[in-house]
């Protein structure tokens, strides 16, 4: 039995529709779970919904549904969306199911066994628009609280606890002698600068069920509900223990009774978590405690990406300053928007959307300079030599060798942008090789014709290298390439974008332009 790769996105609260940021965490880890499959790894690829709250239960009220009611056509519309993007994803979660809810309580149940979970009385300020209590950090010079918080009443009630105050040593030492488990670097250093300058406050995991109704119920005090965390967080856990995962569930023994035990699947823990930089702290900090505390094995990486911002502001409906990814993959095809989004913004750093800057990428490296290749290069073959595959040539081997090497390093360390960089310095040499080769002279030459059919080998393989390359990045595109090599289908592994695997011989298909170009009104 071999481990799977197993990789998450974080899940999406169903508070609204989704947008450019939704899009671009379910992009960038669709393209690490394809690379990892092209690595010859199996993979398992999580991502869903989180379901329970305030603001879910009054917005259900408001529009005269149940939570589940609403709750239930919202995740219709998250669905469509993830489908809409080409996203592999092996699960949906949604923190309303059974199977997860069971998990949840099961983590509960022994934690408060062991005695990590206390009540205790509570007094503070709480703001009912963000569904959180208020620190004194919180209030302005003049005492008062900003408006953005909307209606900050003070309230006074028992709540349970979990100790976490207690693990933060044990917390600071395990990320210093674990570089790698929250990246970038930066991001690590924010979350060891919090541990090492913040006193961790003991953490409050409840909410009076006559409050907030609409939530998982403490199995040991039903009066209350769970409040995000212990909810949240361990869908990542909860659904490898529902699919039988006996390592996952062994932790639970004695408060978990698994209805099927598979002996063939190995998920936990994650090797990669990939979330926003908003939520570093509940993923960097509250996550590995909540499990250290349950005896459940860590992560094995939080991997932290940032914002987008359009034209240089921060995004906003009331403005108008948004991006729609779906409407922008109606117009310019779901690959187009994938290759921007990931080409444009490396992990971690945040990114600034422009139409003009999309508009430029598409018209540049995805229309002239990908497309035209592949449609050169295989028309060109069309026409001199009937779509008829000449004798293998290798000299364009080095280039597509190095192209492969370079890529697979660098998906395998997570840089996404790099990989894509090396993959168009590839697309740039052969639309380099043809102006310098001349085949359209070539063809008018027939004491050229050994020399024509070299170069049109070396760009019709350099074609199929470059399909398989691609494929994590624009899917349906490297498909494209590979019907028009008369394949198939496109290779499944990168080892399969060693040299030599187009057949003298093969007849190509018929040749379509990939990316059209578009006539944009100035």
């Amino acid at each position: 039995m071999t481990k799977r790769f197993y990789i998450t996105t974080a899940i999406d609260y169903v508070n609204g529709q989704p947008h450019l940021g939704h899009a671009y965490e379910k992009v960038i880890t669709d393209v690490i779970a394809r690379s990892r499959r092209g690595l010859g790894e199996e993979v398992f690829f999580l991502t869903g919904l989180d379901e329970h709250g305030q603001k879910v239960q009054q917005a259900a009220a408001a529009e005269g549904k149940s939570p589940q009611e609403y709750c239930d056509g919202l995740a219709e519309s998250w669905r469509a969306f993830i489908a809409k993007l080409a996203i592999t994803n092996d699960d949906f979660v949604r923190t309303t199911q059974p199977r997860h809810q069971a998990v949840v309580s099961a983590m509960l149940n022994k934690l408060h066994a062991q005695g990590d979970l206390y009540k205790a009385p509570y007094r503070g300020w709480y703001s009912w628009k963000e569904e959180t209590f208020l620190t004194e950090k919180d209030r302005r010079p003049d005492g008062t609280f900003d408006p953005s918080w909307g209606e900050v009443t003070e309230l006074v009630e028992d709540a349970w606890y979990f100790r976490m105050g207690r693990h933060q040593r044990w917390l600071i030492d395990f990320i210093e002698a674990t570089p790698d488990f929250v990246q970038p670097s930066n991001r690590r250093n924010e979350v060891l600068g919090f541990l090492k300058s913040e006193t961790l406050a003991d953490l409050c995991i409840s909410r009076p069920k006559a409050r907030l109704s609409w939530g998982i119920p403490l199995p040991f005090a039903p009066e209350y509900v769970n409040y995000v965390w212990f909810d949240a967080l361990t869908n990542y856990y909860s659904v490898p223990v529902a699919l039988g995962d006996a390592e996952a569930t062994a932790p639970l023994r004695g408060f978990y009774q698994p209805s099927t035990l598979n002996p063939q699947l190995a998920l936990w823990p994650a090797d990669v978590h990939v979330i926003g930089k908003d939520i570093v702290k509940f993923h960097a900090v509250y996550w590995p405690i909540m499990l250290q505390a349950a005896g459940v094995p860590l992560p094995k990486k939080i991997l932290v990406h940032g914002w987008w911002q359009k034209d240089g502001e921060k995004m906003s409906k009331t403005t108008g300053n948004v991006v729609d990814p779906v409407a922008v993959s109606n117009e310019w095809g779901v690959d187009a928007f994938r290759y921007y989004v990931v080409r444009e913004l490396d992990i971690g750093s945040d990114g600034n959307w422009t139409d003009a800057g999309f508009q430029s990428r598409y018209a540049a490296e995805l229309a002239n300079g990908l497309g035209n290749l592949v449609n050169r290069s295989l028309s060109m073959l069309k026409r001199y030599r009937n779509g008829v595959v000449p004798a293998r040539h290798d000299e364009l081997a080095p280039d597509a060798a190095k192209a492969v090497t370079s890529t697979v390093d660098e998906l395998r360390q997570y840089h996404l942008q790099g990989a894509l960089e090396a993959i168009w310095g590839l697309v740039n040499r052969a639309n380099q090789y043809v102006d310098q080769t001349a085949p359209f002279k070539l063809a008018k030459e027939p004491a050229q014709a050994k020399r024509l059919d070299e170069v049109l080998y070396n760009l019709a393989e350099t074609c199929r290298v470059l399909a398989v390359l691609l494929t994590p990045f624009i899917p349906d595109s490297a498909a494209k390439i590979a019907k028009q090599l008369g394949l198939p289908d496109v290779p499944k592994l990168f080892t399969e974008a060693a040299w030599g695997g187009l057949q003298s011989g093969q007849v190509i298909g018929e040749v379509a332009p990939l990316f059209p170009r578009k006539d944009v009104a100035k």
